[in-house]
């Protein structure tokens, strides 16, 4: 049985794409099989897996509104036991498009229904918003990752987040859990970055992964030349994190 994690916050820039694209490869190398799910009109996880996303016939914009079938959309991305459903910039119009659709918060959870089995884990890399994308993906995930990033704005907004979550597990996906609290681009050196995880630590406990996410210039390197960080620079800091934290999220599935 595949687990869909989605990786979401509704504020931009907090390493939801970067960690989506590492953690998959992690994964993939310890020899899960991984399908990625670009649910970002951006594309920046599929272009960051080597995607070139202007030859790409069909997108999870095809599957979600033309109701092509999700296998047809899977991509194979090069790596061992890691493909991907890329993304178009054609999804940012499919929340219009959808608004008339029956059940329209359930479409991405039955587009997965036909793929999740045949993977370990599927993710799902959310748009920096609360739309009705995210709530599709929400409400197919079985668990949400919740990147934090290490800086002052970082909790704010993460209450507007916990609201959405609870209004989706009440009303549209009663198993939904919260998989984690994942503090990336954390910089041991600055006062604010140890303030920040004392404080995520003290109000998240155990829902918070003991790995964290350090900044680092190949981290942000890798995805241009549209490659993981561990094929980039396998011995980086970001690859070590990235591979820790895998191990971590197989650990506390088993």
């Amino acid at each position: 049985m595949g687990k869909i994690i989605a990786l979401a916050n509704q504020k931009g820039g907090v390493g939801k794409t970067t960690t989506t694209i590492n953690l998959a490869a992690s994964l993939a190398a310890l020899d899960k099989k991984i399908l990625v799910v670009d649910a970002d009109p951006q594309a920046n996880a599929s272009s960051g897996l080597g995607i070139n996303i202007r030859e790409v016939q069909n997108s999870i914009y095809e599957c979600i509104v033309n109701k092509v079938e999700a296998d047809i959309a899977v991509v194979g991305t090069g790596l061992e036991n890691l493909d991907v459903i890329p993304s178009h910039i054609d999804l940012v119009g499919a929340e219009i498009e959808m608004l008339n659709f029956e059940n329209r918060e359930k479409v991405l959870k039955e587009v997965l229904s036909s793929v999740k089995d045949k993977y370990d884990y599927v993710l799902i890399d959310c748009s920096p918003s609360l739309g009705l994308i995210t709530v599709n993906a929400l409400t197919a995930a079985d668990s949400v990752i919740i990147p934090v990033q290490c800086e002052y704005f970082a909790l704010e907004g993460i209450s507007k987040l916990l609201n959405t979550i609870k209004i989706i597990k009440s009303k549209l996906n009663p198993a939904l859990e919260i998989e984690g609290f994942l503090l990336t681009m954390y910089d041991s050196r600055l006062r604010l970055a140890n303030q920040i995880y004392e404080e995520v630590k003290k109000h998240f406990r155990e829902l918070v992964f003991d790995t964290v996410i350090q900044r680092n210039i190949k981290l942000s390197e890798a995805p241009s030349y549209g490659q993981p960080v561990l094929l980039y620079d396998a011995d980086s800091k970001g690859s070590l994190n990235h591979m820790q934290l895998a191990e971590e999220l197989i650990r506390r599935n088993k």
